[in-house]
C-alpha cells in the first residue's frame, strides 16, 4: 500500500510539473512560430497557428538592423565578464586567506554594493561617466558593468577559497612563493570552477542588463537589448521583425548556459560545500 501510494505521489508530481513546464513554454511557442511567419499571417486570430508559409524573411530584417548591436553586446559582455571575474578572484584570495587592518569591514562594504539600487545612482553614474568621456561608448558600460559585477564575483571567489586548506598554502610559502606566487601557482589552477560560475552568471546578467545601457549609450553604440527596444517602430509593429529579433538577442546567454549549465551547477555546490 506504501508503494502504491508513493507512485500515486510521484506520478502527480510529475504530472504537475509537465503542466507548469507547458505553460511556462507558451510564451516561447508563441515567439518561435511567430517570429517563422510573414506578416500576413500575424495577427490576434491567427496568434496560436503554425505559420502556413514557412520564412525566415523576419530573421533577415532582425539581423539587418541588430547586427551591428549584436556585436557591441559580444564586445561589452566579454570584456566586462573577464575583467569581474578577475579582480573577483583577486579580491576573493586577499579577503579569505590574508588577514590584513580593516579585512573583516572591507567584505561586508563590497557586499552592500549588491544591495543598492541601481536607480538611485543613476544620476551620479551618469554624471562620473561624461566627466571621464567615457559616455555613449562601449568602454563606459565595460566600467560600469565590470564595478558592479565585483560584489558577486568576489562572494563567489572567497566562498570557494576559504575551503582551500591554509596548509597548502603554508606548504607554498615554504617552498618560497609569496602572495603572487601562491595565487599563480596555487589558488588559480584550483579556482576554475570558480571562473565557470563568475562566467555564466557575469555574461548573463550582463548581456541582458538594459538600464545602464539605454541610459549611458545612444545610437549606434547601444548593446542589443537597447536595439530590441527599438524594433517596436513608432507606427506599425511588425511582430514578426520583434519575435525573430528576440529570439537572435535571447540565443548566445541560451547556447552559453547549454553548453556549460552542468558546471555552472557543479561550481556553486563546489563553493557552498567549500564555503
Amino acid at each position: 500500500m506504501t508503494m502504491v501510494m508513493r507512485r500515486v505521489g510521484q506520478s502527480a508530481t510529475y504530472t504537475l510539473l509537465v503542466f507548469f513546464s507547458l505553460i511556462f513554454l507558451i510564451p516561447i511557442y508563441v515567439l518561435l512560430t511567430t517570429s517563422f511567419k510573414p506578416n500576413s499571417e500575424v495577427d490576434i486570430a491567427h496568434m496560436w497557428a503554425l505559420p502556413h508559409h514557412f520564412s525566415l524573411a523576419s530573421y533577415s530584417a532582425a539581423w539587418a538592423q541588430l547586427g551591428p548591436n549584436l556585436g557591441n553586446s559580444f564586445y561589452l559582455a566579454i570584456i566586462a565578464t573577464v575583467l569581474s571575474s578577475v579582480i573577483g578572484a583577486f579580491n576573493g584570495y586577499a579577503l579569505s586567506k590574508w588577514k590584513f587592518p580593516g579585512s573583516n569591514v572591507v567584505f561586508p562594504v563590497i557586499l552592500f554594493g549588491m544591495f543598492i539600487p541601481y536607480q538611485s545612482i543613476l544620476i551620479p553614474l551618469l554624471k562620473f561617466i561624461q566627466a571621464i568621456h567615457l559616455y555613449n561608448t562601449i568602454p563606459g558600460l565595460i566600467l560600469t558593468n565590470t564595478v558592479y559585477g565585483l560584489p558577486i564575483t568576489t562572494l563567489i571567489f572567497r566562498n570557494f577559497y576559504a575551503g582551500i586548506p591554509d596548509d597548502l598554502i603554508e606548504s607554498a610559502q615554504i617552498d618560497g612563493n609569496g602572495y603572487w606566487g601562491v595565487f599563480m601557482r596555487i589558488m588559480l589552477p584550483l579556482a576554475i570552477p570558480g571562473f565557470v560560475v563568475t562566467g555564466i552568471w557575469q555574461f548573463t546578467s550582463i548581456w541582458n542588463e538594459f538600464l545602464f545601457a539605454v541610459s549611458l549609450t545612444s545610437p549606434p553604440h547601444q548593446p542589443v537589448t537597447v536595439a530590441l527596444q527599438n524594433l517596436s517602430g513608432s507606427d506599425v509593429v511588425q511582430w514578426n521583425v520583434q519575435m525573430a529579433g528576440a529570439v537572435l538577442t535571447a540565443l548566445p546567454t541560451l547556447i552559453v548556459y547549454i553548453l556549460l549549465g552542468r558546471y555552472f551547477i557543479r561550481g556553486l555546490l563546489a563553493g557552498s560545500v567549500k564555503g
